[in-house]
């Protein structure tokens, strides 16, 4: 039989499901918002056609109560000037992981749910509170009038079994065959317990539920966690490519200053006859094809800000729009470790939520089979009470005066047991399937962490390499304005060149967001992200 120490009533509990999914994501659909008063609710009546008015006792609310002060809706910051560089010393990742902890939504929502997980614990206590037990029955009319009051309490005990104690009092004239109900004038105490000796000694129904309860305590533990590494990883993709956007705003605003330098000195040669006047036209529709790559730039920064904020929020919890004077640059990339993914893979299984809510289940089951092995067990219960009426007898034999005890055992026996037995084989399976679950989660997490492995070492193969195709763009299409400003070159090969620099300098951005997002993915992967401490109350 399976036995547990009485736990403490302070705590609480949940109970989650296992799904295939390692990560549960949160539904993010908006809701319109409404108010109902239940006492407006009427009966449907199944011969009028249903409108599809909203009913009268759902309120929308008004328009004009949604308004910025309520909502503190941030304020867009404004576009970033010519010749923008980032901020070596502007927002860092750290800085947005920090706020994910600290204020975001979802991540408080879940954090309630330990509240539920108390309330539902709180609800199985309740099978141990003390109830008083009271009732007065009366037969005033008749050939025999009778009046009985009674008042008990009884108390659950957590090894199993009861404790009960009363006072009762019958007064009247009583049929002959029901004289055990007629007290001497003071009434009769009563006091006793009952006792499982087989079947609901070590486990029963209420016992059984109060444990399963405080194992799914610490089951909402990791599903927070799981909740808590999606947000942050959500967190830090918002981040990097926020980063991202600005660095290709950066290469944007260069291109388009090497167009307008030119254009001068190209008007000065055309105006002396050194060059066609095609030739200002063509840089001028390069100045304008830049300008609109600059604001498309623009937008993508504004935009991916505008994103960042539902993670990056103020000390008040509202969100905060980065600006770009706070907009960084990249950090250099950091060289990835060949030896630690075998190390990292056994810290994941350690570190994963997955295995600890597989584990707690496992608990919560092994409940479920040792309350059905109870069942097959017969029930003997042993039930002792003494009673004593005092006061001026009601009899001349005086037979409710003298002290009473009882005792009685009871025996009742499952024959086929089929009940009991079918518990058994029926969350024997399910034992069974959450070890072969458990096994292919295990091997899902090794995959997970190998697989963000080699996207590191990858995103960082190809970010130096994209570098180094950036030095090569640029030295080229250096040598090409050098031999236009000499003649030797015109402006169509120069604009080749530019466009391929143009071309190499965004995908070494891509290459370093890549990399940044499998740095993301690898510490989702090893679960580096804990659920804060409760504060006890």
């Amino acid at each position: 039989h399976l036995t547990q120490p009485e736990p403490d009533p302070l705590d609480s509990s949940v109970r989650i499901s296992l799904s295939d999914d390692s990560v549960i994501e949160p539904v993010k659909t908006p809701l319109p918002v409404t108010v109902t008063h239940a006492s407006d609710e009427k009966q449907s009546d199944p011969g009028v056609t249903e409108s599809t008015d909203p009913p009268s006792s759902v309120e929308q609310v008004a328009a004009e109560m949604i308004n910025e002060d309520t909502f503190g809706i941030p304020e867009i910051p404004p576009l970033p000037g010519q010749n923008f560089t980032p901020n070596p010393q502007g927002i860092e990742l750290e800085d947005v992981i920090n706020s994910v902890y600290q204020s975001y939504p979802l991540l408080e929502a879940a954090l309630y749910s330990r509240d539920v997980a108390s309330g539902e614990r709180l609800e199985t206590l309740g099978e141990f509170d003390r109830k008083l037990k009271a009732g007065t029955e009366n037969g005033p009319m008749g050939y025999y009038k009778t009046y009985r009051q009674h008042i008990g309490v009884i108390q659950p005990l957590y090894q199993g079994g009861e404790v009960f104690a009363g006072y009762r009092v019958g007064r009247g004239s009583f049929q002959p065959w029901y004289l055990e109900r007629q007290t001497n004038e003071g009434g009769e105490f009563k006091a006793g317990f009952s006792v499982p000796l087989s079947r609901n000694r070590d486990i029963d129904a209420r016992r059984a539920a109060l444990w399963r309860s405080t194992f799914g305590v610490q089951a909402v533990e990791p599903d927070i966690q799981a909740q808590l590494i999606s947000f942050v990883q959500e967190g830090t993709y918002a981040y990097w490519d926020w980063v991202a956007a600005g660095a290709k705003l950066v290469i944007a605003d260069r291109i388009l200053k090497l167009a307008e330098d030119r254009t001068d000195r190209i008007r000065s040669q055309v105006e002396n006859g050194f060059l066609d006047p095609p030739e200002l036209t063509d840089n001028l529709r390069l100045v304008a094809e830049r300008s609109g790559r600059r604001a498309f730039a623009e937008r993508k920064l504004q935009q991916t800000a505008v994103k960042l904020s539902l993670y990056l929020r103020d000390a008040n919890g509202a969100p905060m729009i980065p600006g770009p004077e706070l907009l960084p640059p990249f950090p250099e990339l950091d060289a990835v470790d060949a030896e630690r993914v075998a190390y990292d893979a056994q810290l994941a299984l350690e570190q994963r939520p997955e295995i600890e809510a597989i584990n707690l289940l496992q608990r919560q089951l092994d409940i479920d089979h040792s309350e059905a092995q109870n069942d097959t067990l017969p029930s003997v219960d042993l039930i002792m009470a003494a009673s004593q009426d005092v006061g001026y007898p009601t009899s001349p034999k005086n037979d409710k005066g003298p002290f009473e005890l009882d005792a009685l055992l009871l025996v009742e026996v499952p024959i086929e047991r089929r009940k009991a037995r079918g518990k058994m084989q029926s969350v024997s399976g399910k034992i069974s399937q959450l070890s072969a679950k458990r096994k292919l989660t295990e091997e899902k997490i090794v995959a997970e962490v190998e697989f963000a492995y080699a996207g590191l070492i990858g995103a960082y193969k190809q970010a130096q390499q994209a570098e180094q195709a950036v030095d090569y763009a640029e030295d080229l299409a250096r040598r090409e304005r050098r031999n236009f400003e000499e003649g030797l070159s015109d402006l169509l090969k120069v604009t080749l060149r530019e466009q391929y620099a143009v071309e190499s300098a965004e995908k070494a951005v891509d290459a370093k967001l890549l990399y940044f997002q499998e740095q993301a993915d690898y510490r989702a992967a090893l679960a580096e992200d804990r659920v804060p401490e409760p504060i006890p109350e």
